[in-house]
């Protein structure tokens, strides 16, 4: 069952746990984390998720269940059971990131070598089911994206192995920083974001991965609670997983500009005057729509098609033709089918046409040309020069030539 995304909503903070319980909350299957869990070669633990209400909201506990575990690991041997335990690579990795960014920040906290960092709560076994665990319920879900919202944090004091220390805890906080995680401080002496659940943050989002809840169609959502009640405030971990929206494909074509201006006291010979002189002053194309106006005048709006670099040169010409008083430019790409220009003989007069994809179409001055000369209905030079074009390709001539006319249309 892919989901795609994750987007971890810390309002609340983030722990290990609260991670899990949000995860096994949103689908997450128990059986299937339990049994990537199970490969870790350590005993005395068991995962019991109990649903709760956290401010009246529900949310999954997670329940991590501990025997008589009072072995503080280091690094190496943390690395050394996960490498043991034959995870899949993605939970390995994950798991393995989120302890090496543990180690790096204990190391410079207490002047220590990462290998040789001694773990005390977080290396635990309880923070070893509640990181491993979270990658497994991951990989359960197909995520391949983390992300997540701004991190709640507490203040005051809180007591760990070392003693009293300062809320958040220096851990948190460095992990924090490394990972770039825009911080949100509450006044509450609530740890609400722990090292483990800061480092399980720092491995999996990465850079320019914390903000409001990506685009996305939502799929599950998820909460899981801290062991906390918060007066006011669901102490919960909230998760939404989803797919991305689509990225809509962008289209480049030819960068041109359209020149245009208002009119409403031209006649129709001026106009038509002016659509000529903007053709000649470099408009790849140039037109008149009819509109109406302030106060209810019938007017025109001309505009032209050109070149950048041709804009103002056309502009000029539009001014200066229309007798406007201002004229406006936008910038359009036009998305162009790849055409060429070839030529025919109709009864011994050539004629140019145009050939894209699928289509040829003659052009009408050198039909009209044409027509004259041979003293027929341009329309039929250009059926007769398509034909042409379609039966023996370019610079050949029609045998049947101009006195074989196509039926006429009907109606």
């Amino acid at each position: 069952m892919t989901r795609g995304t994750a987007w971890f909503h810390c309002f609340s903070g983030i722990s290990g746990d609260m991670a899990l319980g949000s995860l096994l909350d949103a689908g997450a299957d128990l059986d299937e984390v339990l049994g990537l869990l199970r490969r870790l070669k350590v005993a005395g633990w068991s995962i019991e998720p109990e649903p709760v209400l956290r401010a009246g909201l529900a949310a999954t506990q997670a329940g991590v269940r501990i025997h008589d575990d009072q072995v503080h690991r280091t690094f190496s041997a943390i690395e050394a059971l996960l490498a043991e335990a034959a995870l899949p690579a993605r939970v390995h990795e994950r798991s393995l990131a989120a302890f090496l960014g543990l180690a790096e920040v204990e190391g410079v906290l207490h002047r220590r070598p990462p290998a040789q960092v001694h773990f005390h709560e977080v290396g635990s076994l309880d923070a070893i089911v509640d990181v491993v665990g979270t990658c497994a319920a991951l990989e359960v879900l197909g995520v391949d994206e983390v992300r997540a919202s701004a991190v709640a944090t507490g203040t005051g004091m809180v007591r760990a192995a070392h003693g009293l220390l300062p809320n958040p805890a220096p851990a948190t906080v460095a992990l924090l920083a490394r990972a770039g995680a825009p911080t949100l401080g509450r006044n509450t002496t609530v740890e609400l974001t722990t090292p483990t659940g800061a480092a399980l943050l720092a491995a999996l989002v990465p850079p320019g991965g914390f903000g409001p809840l990506p685009a996305l169609v939502p799929t599950a959502v998820g909460y899981g609670a801290g062991t906390r009640q918060i007066d006011g405030t669901p102490n919960v971990t909230q998760v939404v997983l989803g797919t991305p929206e689509e990225e809509r494909p962008v289209l480049e074509g030819q960068p041109l500009a359209v020149v245009e201006a208002n009119v409403d006291d031209a006649t129709g010979e001026a106009l038509g005057h002016a659509l000529g002189a903007l053709l000649e002053a470099g408009a790849a194309d140039a037109w008149i729509t009819p509109v109406t106006m302030k106060k209810g005048r019938p007017g025109h709006v001309v505009s032209a098609l050109c070149d950048p670099a041709l804009a103002a040169q056309v502009a000029a010409v539009m001014a200066a033709e229309t007798g406007s008083l201002g004229v406006r430019s936008t910038r359009v790409e036009r998305l162009a089918a790849e055409r060429r220009f070839d030529q025919v003989d109709v009864g011994g007069v050539a004629v140019r046409v145009k050939v894209s994809p699928g289509r040829v179409k003659a052009e009408f001055d050198d039909a009209a040309r044409a027509a004259r000369v041979l003293g027929r209905p341009a329309r039929e030079i250009v059926q007769l020069a398509e034909e042409a074009w379609r039966r023996h390709g370019p610079g050949r001539p029609d045998p049947a030539g101009p006195a074989s006319p196509p039926p006429p249309e009907a109606g």
